[in-house]
Parts: structure tokens; sequence; C-alpha cells
């Protein structure tokens, strides 16, 4: 039996932690590594309003001679009118580059913070606005760490030094003849530039993901770009599915036929064996033409089309499929490039689907022009009348031939059936050849793919 304590097992009791005292997490917070952090980050700011500061104080100083360069006035008024310019300089489009980077490292920021040059006018005036603060904040911070500290330790030695001490401007002289006057305005000089800089650098680290972050042309350019990059993925896919999985399919079922018939019919294991080197080499092309497309290759293996349909239907014929194939108004020259190579993809995926479904069933093949259209159709009975003597092992798994099909022809704007139809021989059922089939044959359900593809402008 375990001994419980305080309900837990065992008797273990869990250890006290070290105490967080407030001022601790306080200090920490003016002092952390996070407020290190942004007070450089508000000293780049500081940086960045230099060039501008000093081109405002020359104006300024050739306009209104007199002052001397340490006047405050001048120095305000220089300020005043160095904004404007730094403004317009946010407006340009690698302004946001440079301040994402910048807030994204140094500002210690909880959103998302964008580090791409700002195209839209709404994401320019957005980093402007940043960029504005963030020079402003950087300045009054840099100089309050500058000239304000030294001020500030004058004063905590000035009840030591005596009338040896500098003197302090004229308004506060009066006060500084008290010693513990004197002493709490050193003090509060001295941490008010750290009490400044924190409140600054958390100030720009709430509005950084709001001024820096994605703007809703930035979010609809992503979803853009996203979808893109998908549609490129799918093509791909689409490609390595239709071409290298029908050739591997192919190549399986011919194996099996020669494995099976090795010894009792040497000549179709002989034809097989050289369909499958000649279906080896296709693949191989057709992969390089996959992987063409991933590099983004100008000079890449040309993909198949229509006219070499032939080569298609004379490969499904040598693994023993009884392929009757017709053609009615087709010209395969005179099709535009991208019909007619997903013309030749929809037959291909067909073919392979009738190889692996119904091994040893006929499989009808019908490409017609009809009124601007190339209608495409592939019919084959769902179940073999006879056992195949080169049927293969069956298959697992299932494919995505019928889902890259329909991308296909959606990107062509054409249309696409594919399911099970009457059987042949039955009531109402119409043969690929526009009979009714009835022609004594057995009742077979048949499957059929029926593609019509516009040629006038495809997609």
């Amino acid at each position: 039996m375990s001994d419980r304590r305080d309900g837990r097992p065992g008797g273990r009791r869990d250890r006290p932690g070290p105490a967080v005292f407030p001022g601790r997490r306080g200090l920490r917070a003016l002092l952390g590594r996070r407020a290190r952090l942004r007070w450089m980050h508000l000293l780049l700011g500081a940086a960045l309003l230099m060039p501008f500061q000093l081109l405002t104080s020359v104006a300024v100083a050739v306009v209104g001679p007199g002052a001397g360069p340490s006047a405050l006035l001048p120095q305000l008024l220089a300020l005043a009118l160095a904004l404007p310019l730094v403004a317009a300089a946010g407006l340009l489009p690698v302004a946001r580059s440079l301040e994402g980077a910048m807030a994204r490292t140094l500002c210690g920021a909880d959103g998302e913070i964008l580090t791409a040059p700002a195209h839209s006018w709404s994401a320019r005036r957005r980093t402007s606005l940043w960029f504005t603060l963030h020079t402003l904040l950087g300045g009054i911070t840099g100089a309050l760490s500058l000239a304000v500290p030294p001020a500030g330790v004058l004063l905590l030695l000035h009840p030591l030094l005596g009338r040896h001490a500098v003197q302090p401007p004229a308004p506060i002289q009066p006060l500084t003849q008290h010693p513990w006057f004197s002493t709490a305005l050193g003090l509060g000089l001295l941490v008010l530039p750290v009490l400044f800089s924190g409140a600054a650098g958390r100030a720009l680290a709430r509005l950084a993901p709001r001024l820096l972050g994605p703007t809703p042309a930035d979010l609809l350019a992503a979803a853009r770009e996203r979808a893109d990059r998908m549609a490129e993925r799918n093509r791909v896919a689409r490609e390595l599915h239709d071409s290298v999985g029908h050739a591997l399919s192919v190549v399986g079922i011919q194996a099996a036929a020669a494995a099976r018939l090795l010894r009792t019919d040497p000549d179709f294991a002989a034809a097989a064996l050289t369909a499958i080197e000649e279906t080896a080499h296709d693949a191989v092309a057709e992969l390089d033409h996959v992987l063409g497309l991933l590099r983004d290759e100008e000079d890449r293996t040309a993909p198949h089309t229509l006219a070499d349909l032939p080569a298609l239907l004379d490969r499904a014929r040598a693994v023993g499929a009884a392929v009757d194939y017709a053609e009615d108004g087709l010209e395969p020259a005179a099709l535009p490039g991208a019909l007619s190579r997903e013309a030749y993809r929809i037959v291909q995926e067909g073919l392979g689907n009738a190889l692996k479904h119904a091994d040893g069933a006929p499989v009808q093949v019908r490409l017609t022009v009809r009124e601007d259209t190339l209608q495409i159709t592939v019919v084959n009975p769902l179940r073999p009348r006879t056992r195949s003597r080169t049927r293969p092992r069956s298959r697992t798994g299932g494919g995505s031939g019928l889902t890259g099909m329909h991308e296909r022809v959606r990107l062509l704007r054409g249309t696409l059936e594919a399911g099970p139809v009457g059987p042949v021989g039955s009531a109402g059922s119409v043969g690929p050849d526009g009979s009714d089939g009835s022609d004594g044959a057995d009742v077979t359900d048949r499957w059929r793919l029926a593609a019509g593809l516009p040629l006038r402008n495809p997609a």
C-alpha cells in the first residue's frame, strides 16, 4: 500500500520553487535581456534619424542664424522638420524589409512581422508610420541616454563638491542648495532613460504586428501563392501518377504474364519482356519530363501527345488486352498542344484502369470530333467473361486517377463522366459504337469513361 500524503502517492511533496518577488520581476523588465535589446532597437532608430536631423539642422541654421548649436528651440524645430522627411522615406518598399528585420530580432513582439518589401500603399503607409515612431522615440531615447545620465551624476556629486561643482541651470539652482533634493533629482535623472526606454520599447513591441504585420492585401497574396504552390504540386502529382504509375502498372501486368507463360508460350513471354523494356524506357523519359517540371527547366523532354497514341495501344495489346480503337474526324497534328497532351493522358489512364480492374476484357476506345469538341470514350466490362491467362496478382490500395482526370478536364473547361453504365445486351443499353449491343453476348456490367474537351481556347 502506498502512503498518501496531501493527496499524493508515496508521500511525495512538491518542493516550493524559488519565490519571485514583484520587485525582481520589475527590475528584470527594466534591465533584462529583452529590455536591453529594445534599447538597442531604439538607438538604431536614433541612428536612422540622424541624417535627417543633420539636414534640417543645417537648414534651420542657415535660415535663422545666431542661435548656438546647443540651443534647444532650433533643435526641436529641426526635429519637427525632419519627421516629414522620415515619413516620406518610410514609404519606400524596402523600408519594411529593414524595419521588419530589426523589429523581429530586437523588438520581442509576439505577432507576425513581415520582412518582405511593402508593395501596396496600405502596407507602405503603415510602414511609414512605424518608421516615424521608431526614429522619433529612438531619437528621444538616444538624447536621454547621452545627456541625462551625466547631469544626474553631477547632481549626485553636487553636495560633495560644494562650490567646486558645476552649477546646474539657473531655474533649479535654489533647489540644489538642499542636499536631499539634489540627490533625489540626480537619482531621478539616472532612472529616467531606463524608464523611458522600457515604456517606448513595450509600445513599439505592441505596435509592430499591427504596422509591420500582414495587411489584407498581403494575406490575399500569401493565399494566392499557397494556392499556386498547391496547384503546381497537384500538377506534378498528376504527371507522376499518369505517366510513371501507368508504366509501372503495365510492367507489372506484363511481368506476370511473362512469368506465367514462360514455359508454355515462350514467344508470348519474349514479346512481353520486349514490351517491358519499351515501357521502362518510356517511363524514364516521362520521369525526366516530370523532373524538368520540378526544376523549371526550359529544355525538357516533350510529353506525349495523341500522335503517340498508337504506341500506347500497342503496349496494351502486348499484354493480351483486346483493344478496339476507332477515331472519327481526328487530326492529331491540328490539335492544340495542351489539349493533345491532356487527351493522351486521359486515354492512358482509361486504358490503365481497364488493365488493372478488368484484365482480359475487351476495351473499346473511341476518339471523335463533333462540333468543335473532342469526345473521348473508353468502355470495358467490369467483370471479364473468362479468366485471362495473363491475370496478375490483385492490386491493393487505391489510386487517384479519376481525381487527376477531373482536374485535367476542368483546366481545359471540358466535361468528364466516369462510372458504371447499363450492361451490354440489356434493354436500353447503347454500346460505344452506337449499337444496342444485343448480339447474343453475355450480359456484363460495363465501366464507361467519357470526356468532352473543347477544341477552341483550351485553358
